[in-house]
């Protein structure tokens, strides 16, 4: 965030909107991410009540703790928009776009891209994740970012409806990341998830597989007890409740990337499917008015070659399908002549 200009009799008001004060999510349909950290240890309730349990954790020299504001604690179902805003921040890093830590949303966008539904409801349930994720506050030692935090803070600093329809509706939402989360995301912190994760409709699915995909990846499996899991799952339930509850999604097999099954020994075994193998997307399509424009911001340039370039930063990034190709191709030149 930029300091804001002293002024003293007569000076400057601060140029509270400068650019690079924030990011405007403008990437359709960024590839999901998630950060490492809250896949790793449980940060959210997994309960469809409010939740106001204070939860603590430790693991391996981890240790968390999770107050909740008076609207309870953040669940697994309102990090979708953390999920979100990574996603759109971590694909505009990889096009070498500038990011801030504040971001402006379209709350349709968001929603579509989450897989919700759009009604009025939809936005009021959207408004109360919002104000969850603000209000859960956490201290803990994870790092992120190379840095060791121990004070504590929120998943997001702040939020506010920037527009809305006549009848109150949210049109466009800024919202402004934790430091300690936004680390994370410029320490490329962060690993895709199946856009499938946002059909799965019961809590503990949705954290298994996010377990499931930070510890096994694209191995040839990972193997668990039941105990580790459920203490890394976050879960309140029962040792046997939460065995039933497994051999449930072992019998549904419907969990994205990963078959699971039960061993002997109060086991679980996870195992990749096939078909996280993906085929290659077609790369964006330029018109010739970007690469006219391009030539007249780096004159001398080979605008095929930077046109290359910029192809294989996008193919890195993880090849998200983009609003407007010629707009992200620009301020990836842009952001190189900078430079």
């Amino acid at each position: 965030m930029s300091s804001a200009i002293s002024s003293g009799a007569g000076g400057l008001l601060p140029d509270r909107h400068r650019q690079g004060d924030f990011f405007l999510c403008d990437i359709f349909d960024a590839i999901p991410k998630d950060d490492l950290a809250s896949m790793e240890h449980p940060l959210f309730s997994l309960a469809t009540r409010p939740d106001r349990r204070i939860l603590s954790y430790a693991h391996n020299g981890v240790e968390i703790t999770v107050t909740p504001s008076v609207k309870g604690l953040a669940t697994i179902h309102d990090k979708d928009i953390l999920i979100f805003c990574i996603s759109q921040l971590m694909a505009a890093i990889n096009a070498g776009r500038q990011v801030s830590r504040t971001l402006h949303l379209k709350a349709h966008d968001l929603l579509m891209a989450t897989n919700r539904e759009t009604s009025g409801d939809a936005y009021r349930r959207l408004r109360e994740a919002f104000e969850r994720l603000a209000g859960t506050r956490i201290t803990t030692n994870i790092v992120t970012g190379a840095q060791e935090t121990t004070s504590g803070f929120g998943l997001i600093e702040a939020w506010e409806i920037v527009r809305k329809t006549r009848g109150g509706r949210m049109v466009s939402v800024s919202v402004t990341l934790s430091d300690w989360l936004y680390r994370a995301v410029l320490s490329k912190s962060v690993l895709t998830l199946s856009r499938d994760y946002f059909r799965l409709r019961k809590p503990l699915e949705r954290r298994i597989y996010e377990l499931t995909r930070k510890h096994c990846g694209r191995q040839e499996g990972w193997t668990v007890s039941v105990e580790t899991l459920l203490k890394k799952s976050g879960s309140a339930s029962p040792r046997r409740v939460f065995r039933r509850m497994l051999r449930d999604m072992i019998a549904a097999d419907h969990l994205p990337d990963y078959a699971m099954e039960e061993l002997d020994g109060d086991l679980i075994r996870f195992t990749p499917r096939d078909r996280m193998i993906e085929a290659p997307a077609t790369p964006p399509r330029l018109s010739e008015a970007a690469l006219e424009r391009a030539r007249v911001l780096m004159p001398g340039w080979d605008v095929y070659a930077l046109e290359a370039d910029w192809r294989a930063v996008w193919a890195r990034s993880g090849a998200p399908r983009l609003r407007s190709p010629d707009a992200a191709f620009l301020g990836w030149v842009g952001k190189r002549r900078e430079r």
